[in-house]
């Protein structure tokens, strides 16, 4: 176990300098070594799912790294876990897909061994934090996936777009990592350890200091907002779109964004500990899930509407761990890998679609879907699994996640309630916004024709970087094997829970499942009979000219700006004036009084000039002469 974790790891992260240093002999070397890093990567994940668990907690360590040189003792150590083993399956998976997707998607890039070798580095730095039972390893592989973030959504640097999405996302996620950094420190300075088991044996046992607890635990919370791109912070991760279509994959479903939710599923029974912890963390969640959906119904991009999509599900990721504490994890590990499948299948879905429509406007992606009978399969199962519809992945991920708010709000948390309340809302707009992307890239007519249509094509953004490629005359093989792939997770991804790997607390409630499928069709329905039998982009008759404020995500950039940027800068002006005019100008006003001073000083003592002095010299002397020769006398 302990040799297969390693070489899940180093697989990639040994391919990601390789694939640099390979760069200019062409791109067939450095894919071949991405893609193979993957390989190697998913092998040794399935080997070690098929070897079996360890057991969790403390016990789950298999492997630590001897002190160094120095005497400083550098903990290495893994866990094991059925958990980890499911997550780490999904997460060198998609990975694959990734890598694989790109050798045909960047065939024209003269940068793509850079970008093959930027997501062997941040595939590795998410299966650190997977694999991890220790905060210290957790921190480094989460902040070498900021890092990693920030270089593939400005891959396409040419563009000042992609310049100002990834300067956005590495400034945001670094301020909200501030919060983690020091949420670790906290933890791991009370429990003298940074080993997982030790931190939850002593934040844990009875008599603790709850308030520093409380403290620790919300500040970790923090930082898992920022990186999950949850309200205050959730603005930035719809701009991430700027990068290729294989970065928006592997960021929005299976590493980046959902890391949080496995790191505080893995602190769970502190969260539970600290009723605190839970609000910040439920109110959080429960206001993002909602306001996410309604911003998604009314994009005028479809990749961005999936990108706020990713929003709101990881909301739901979040959301057990907010209504239950502990009882949570499984749902919200579930969950996780659930997203994984089904979302990446979306976004690589929609990058072929792009391709055939020259961009991922909702006008120019019309009809699109009806090109290819493959990509019709894989994205409409991604959109029943984004919808919650039972029996896909992503239908038996929800129920879980449902059911356990519902025990918890049954029991009368009122956190667990607003969660709850929250979930079934989302169900509505989730089913809605997913329908709405079925209607456009179904529609009978892929042409710009209609008053409606001609208000969209007003409306339409610049598209988000996908249209400089030629169109496909046919889905490319390697795109094709990706799309299967991922399909087959989708579909089957739920038979994990047969493996008993994933502790998802008990059988769905079929009552519960019955109303939420009410709700899938209401929210369904709704999007149906506003496109009038698909003549009609639903988005356009319901939003119409607020599109572009949707598009702006209802301007919170600007509330940035003013909340922000502003206050800083003035703060900062403010700091400069007091500086240039009473802190420097006291000490130049003491100078120049030395300085003058000194200047007086020197005119009343100034040597007289050399001629003169010279004068008086010789005078003294005659002097002198005379009166010894007086005095001789």
């Amino acid at each position: 176990m302990k040799a297969l974790l390693w070489v899940a790891i180093l697989a990639p992260a040994l391919a990601s300098p390789l694939c640099l240093a390979l760069a200019r002999r062409g791109r067939m070397p450095a894919a071949l070594v991405a893609v193979g890093s993957g390989v190697i990567a998913l092998g040794a994940s399935v080997v070690a799912l098929l070897h079996g668990p360890v057991a969790a907690g403390a016990d789950a360590t298999v492997g630590t790294m001897p002190p160094l040189d120095a005497g400083l003792r550098i903990p290495l150590r893994l866990d094991g876990s059925g958990p980890v083993l499911v997550v780490l399956g999904a997460v060198t998976l998609v990975s694959l897909c990734v890598q694989l997707y790109a050798t045909s998607y960047l065939r024209t890039d003269d940068r793509y061994p850079v970008f093959a070798g930027t997501v062997g580095l941040f595939t590795a730095a998410m299966i650190l934090v997977v694999t991890s039972s220790d905060l210290i390893l957790t921190l480094v592989g989460w902040e070498v996936m900021g890092w990693c973030s920030y270089l593939l959504i400005g891959h396409w640097s040419r563009k000042e777009s992609a310049r100002r999405a990834s300067q956005k996302a590495f400034l945001v996620t670094r301020f909200a990592d501030i919060g983690f950094v020091l949420g670790v420190v906290l933890l791991a300075t009370g429990a003298r350890s940074t080993a997982y088991g030790d931190v939850l044996s002593h934040w844990g046992a009875p008599g603790v200091n709850g308030t520093l607890r409380a403290a620790a635990v919300i500040l970790l919370i923090l930082g898992v907002l920022g990186k999950s791109a949850q309200i205050p912070f959730q603005d930035w991760l719809p701009d991430a779109m700027e990068g290729p279509t294989p970065a928006s994959a592997l960021i929005h479903a299976a590493t980046m964004v959902a890391a949080g939710t496995f790191v505080l599923a893995r602190l769970s029974p502190l969260l539970g500990e600290s009723t605190a912890a839970r609000a910040v963390l439920g109110i959080s969640v429960s206001s993002t899930m909602i306001l996410s959906g309604v911003l998604a119904f009314g994009q005028s991009d479809i990749k961005r509407l999936l990108a706020y999509s990713t929003v709101s599900q990881v909301a739901i990721m979040l959301s057990p761990l907010a209504a239950a504490g502990v009882a949570g994890s499984g749902p919200a590990s579930f969950h996780l890998y659930a997203h994984a499948f089904f979302k990446a299948l979306l976004f690589l879905g929609i990058g072929w679609l792009g391709l055939v429509g020259g961009g991922t406007a909702a006008t120019a992606l019309r009809g699109t879907a009806r090109k290819s009978a493959l990509v019709q399969v894989s994205f409409g199962f991604g959109l029943l699994a984004l919808a919650g519809l039972p029996f896909v992945v992503g239908g038996l991920s929800k129920e879980h996640v449902v059911g356990v708010a519902f025990d918890a709000a049954r029991e009368g948390d009122w956190v667990a309630i607003v969660v709850l309340v929250a979930l079934l809302v989302t169900v509505v707009l989730t089913a809605a916004y997913s329908t709405r992307a079925w209607l456009v890239v179904m529609a009978p007519d892929s042409g710009r024709h209609g008053p409606e249509n001609e208000q969209v094509v007003a409306l339409e953004p610049a598209t988000t970087g996908d249209d400089h490629h030629a169109p496909p005359s046919g889905v490319d093989p390697a795109v094709a094997v990706t799309l299967v792939l991922l399909l087959i997770g989708t579909v089957f991804g739920g038979l994990v829970l047969l493996t008993k790997l994933l502790d998802v607390n008990g059988a769905i409630d079929w009552a519960l499942t019955g109303v939420t499928v009410v709700l899938i069709i209401i929210g369904a329905l709704a999007a149906w009979l506003l496109s009038s039998g698909w003549s009609v982009d639903p988005a356009v008759r319901l939003v119409g000219p607020r599109m572009p404020l949707f598009d702006r995500g209802l301007g919170v950039d600007g509330l940035y700006l003013a909340v922000v940027a502003v206050p800083v800068l003035a703060l900062a002006k403010l700091v400069r004036t007091v500086d240039d005019h009473v802190v420097d100008a006291t000490a130049l006003t003491g100078a120049r009084s030395i300085d003058w001073l000194g200047r007086r000083g020197d005119d009343i003592h100034r040597p007289e000039r050399p001629a003169t002095g010279l004068v008086w010299v010789l005078a003294a002397a005659v002097l002198i002469g005379a009166l010894g020769v007086l005095t001789w006398h």
